[in-house]
């Protein structure tokens, strides 16, 4: 076998098992199939397969081939813990070693997540409801005649007082949404975290950690939710995930 054809293991995620040789199915990468394993050390272990050794770039295929594989892990083992896209070990003995390195932090983690998924929500302002909250504001409306009554050199101070009022707006709607919908989803959840927006638009982005169990209930407080905002803004609303937000894994991988 050439250098070209060198083989690795990639890995898709750590799970809690004390079997050998579970098997989650098979994926397929660059329109080859390809079969997953475990790795096992003590009670943790790696769901991996074997794939050409090289980088594989985050594009929408190789992605949905991560998250697809996840998924399938996922319904079989309620103690998932997630690994970042793209990560690709020279051995098995090398993922082994990885395990070992890893299993103090597994060990604090398996009883923390144990039949937990994460879910999403991202609130995405409409335009017009977003425009009609700033045109209507009573200190923009007046900066607006102001700046349009000058030219445009005279009125340049007067535009950068207008976009700081109109982020002032933004982040006022902001904390409503935050108090609107999710401080309801976070009192249910076992943990919650907001992340930077996405775009101009967006008003919330966040997290939340719950027991499998309640995820019927927590979808019934997204739509009570929804319910009362959908005239002003969309939700898009994602999972289950093992606990991408939740969960801090460094993996050291080795040059390819």
């Amino acid at each position: 076998m050439d250098q070209a054809e060198e083989t690795g293991i990639y890995i898709f995620c750590g799970i809690q098992t004390d079997q050998d040789g579970e098997e989650f199915g098979s994926i397929e990468l660059e329109e080859e199939k390809r079969e997953s394993f475990t790795i096992r050390y003590k009670d943790a272990a790696m769901v991996a397969c074997e794939v050409p050794m090289k980088i594989y770039h985050p594009n929408r295929e190789n992605l949905m081939m991560h998250q697809t594989m996840v998924s399938n892990v996922m319904a079989q083992n309620d103690t998932v813990i997630p690994i970042s896209f793209g990560n690709v070990f020279k051995s098995k003995e090398d993922v082994k070693v990885l395990i070992e390195n890893l299993y103090p932090q597994f060990e604090k983690l398996f009883p923390a997540i144990k039949g937990k998924i994460e879910l999403g929500l991202k609130v995405i302002g409409r335009k017009e409801w977003l425009e009609s909250r700033v045109n209507k504001n009573p200190e923009v409306e007046e900066m607006a005649k102001v700046v349009r009554g000058k030219s445009e050199a005279a009125g340049y101070y007067d535009r950068i007082k207008l976009g700081g009022a109109a982020q002032n707006i933004f982040a006022d709607l902001k904390n409503e949404i935050e108090s609107g919908v999710y401080t309801p989803l976070e009192e249910v959840a076992d943990a919650a975290k907001t992340n930077e927006p996405q775009g101009e638009k967006m008003l919330l982005n966040a997290a939340f950690l719950i027991d499998r169990e309640k995820e019927e209930e927590f979808d019934e407080i997204v739509n009570e939710q929804h319910e009362k905002w959908k005239d002003k803004v969309d939700f898009k609303y994602s999972g289950p995930w093992p606990a991408y937000n939740f969960v801090n894994i460094r993996l050291t991988v080795e040059e390819t």
